[in-house]
């Protein structure tokens, strides 16, 4: 079993060398790393080749369309998406193996750890949590209830096999926020998704710069949104931080 970890990123030079550092860490190391980039504007993309990882250019920008891209070109079996804020924990590619021996499992992925300077928000990381469960409960009960998928989002590092991935057509482009769980629902056809519990350390940067209420306001607003249907309006609701 080979496993890609793929990384979408746009302008994330600010937190890049300590996801560098923490891809270092991994043990065992992962197949293949590779960062597909969004047309950066900043020193990302210096900043990963500096540190001697694969980067490719995405031909659209959007995390979805790159994400697609990076399938497209990855040789792993399993596909492990990581936002360009968050680290694994040092055996993650073991768990990663270890979960994937499940012929029955589609999707998986870690539990978020929302972190900066000042601690862990825990507040935002037990809500990134339950939503997991409540929003497909509410949303998707069908799904929910006759097969267990619970919806996961893009700081869950969250993994699949690259045939299913491409055999469902892949990330729809047309989603620039929420285009995990629009994959969680695809993938559900294949088996069931599950939520590791292990942390994936994730940056706080949104709710540092938004503040605390009016950052679970924007996360609760743009997924209910995405619930009734909305797709490329989603982005306006969701101020890019960097």
């Amino acid at each position: 079993m080979k496993l890609s970890i793929l990384i979408p990123i746009y302008n994330e030079a600010a937190v890049l060398p300590s996801s560098i550092a923490a891809l270092r860490l991994l043990e065992p190391q992962p197949d293949e790393i590779i960062l597909i980039d969004g047309k950066s504007e900043d020193d990302s993309v210096k900043i990963a080749k500096n540190a001697g990882l694969k980067v490719i250019l995405s031909p659209i920008r959007g995390r979805a369309a790159q994400i697609n891209y990076g399938v497209e070109k990855a040789s792993g079996d399993v596909i492990c998406i990581l936002h360009g804020d968050s680290m694994l924990p040092s055996d993650g590619v073991a768990v990663m193996k270890s979960a994937m021996l499940d012929k029955g499992l589609a999707l998986a992925g870690f539990t978020p750890r929302i972190a900066g300077e000042n601690g862990t928000r825990w507040g935002s990381t037990i809500h990134n949590w339950l939503k997991t469960w409540y929003t497909p409960m509410l949303f998707r009960p069908r799904l929910f209830f006759f097969h267990g998928v619970r919806l996961l989002y893009g700081d869950h590092a969250m993994f699949f096999r690259r045939d299913h991935f491409r055999a469902a057509g892949g990330c729809d482009e047309r989603v620039v926020v929420m285009e995990e769980a629009d994959l969680c629902i695809k993938l559900a056809r294949y088996g069931k998704t599950k939520i590791l519990m292990r942390w994936v350390w994730t940056s706080d940067r949104r709710i540092a710069q938004w503040g605390r209420w009016r950052a679970n306001y924007i996360y609760l607003k743009v997924g209910l949104m995405w619930a009734f249907g909305a797709r490329e309006r989603l982005a306006e609701h969701y101020p890019d931080i960097r």
